[in-house]
């Protein structure tokens, strides 16, 4: 198999701890949710996201309701697109506060930082939106990371457990999908960007799965604990 020439990585459980987003920017956009509606409600980005909401849950509703059903999305975890959107929003007050910022494991940096030195390109692919994977790069604690980035996704250009997403992100870089590599901490993720021909790298952290996954159970992905032991 050839050595991949691009990177296409996940953020949470693969750069950076799922305690983070889970207990930090979660908490922040779910207590934040409902004075962020009634102040921007009626601006036409907000409001797209928040009909979005709307038509899922059966059409004209109050903002109340819409305002609910997204923490309970919140609560739950949903990889929703029109959450994802809204979130991004919320956060971006709280990294220009400085209430908080983005955590990244140590070597990360690091490591990003020698790959753009030598040439290889590196794209962000996360259920967050595009803005928050841009706030979380760019407020991160290592600084502002973003100009190591080449491109980002997120689940607008499709699921990240659907083979058809990684085709789509292959056509949009313009590479080989044998050229590229995939990290990410869910196997079931690397089992679709595999089915469309990519290559993988399974982030097995101990912070993040306290018992391993070996054998079997990483579906045969290259497992690896950290990003100094991803060879390229």
């Amino acid at each position: 198999m050839p050595h991949p020439t691009v990177i296409l990585t996940d953020i949470e459980g693969t750069t950076s701890s799922i305690s983070f987003v889970k207990n930090v920017l979660f908490p922040y956009a779910r207590k934040a949710l409902p004075a962020f509606v009634a102040a921007h409600g009626q601006q036409p980005e907000v409001r797209r996201w928040l009909d979005a909401v709307a038509v899922e849950i059966g059409g004209a509703c109050q903002d109340s309701l819409i305002v609910e059903t997204l923490q309970g999305w919140i609560d739950q975890d949903r990889k929703h697109t029109a959450l994802k959107a809204l979130q991004g929003m919320i956060w971006e007050d709280g990294y220009r506060n400085g209430e908080y910022k983005a955590h990244f494991y140590p070597e990360v940096a690091a490591v990003l930082s020698g790959w753009h030195a030598e040439g290889k390109p590196l794209y962000v692919y996360s259920s967050g939106s595009v803005p928050a994977q841009k706030q979380f790069f760019g407020f991160s604690e290592a600084g502002d990371l973003t100009g190591l980035v080449s491109g980002w996704f997120d689940t607008e250009i499709g699921g990240k457990r659907e083979a058809e997403s990684y085709r789509n992100i292959v056509k949009a870089i313009g590479v080989p999908a044998g050229q590229i590599v995939f990290l990410s901490d869910v196997v079931e993720e690397l089992d679709a960007a595999r089915e469309a021909g990519l290559q993988t790298r399974l982030l097995d952290r101990l912070d993040d799965y306290p018992l391993p996954r070996t054998g079997e159970a990483t579906h045969g992905h290259d497992r690896v604990e950290n990003f100094q032991q991803i060879t390229l």
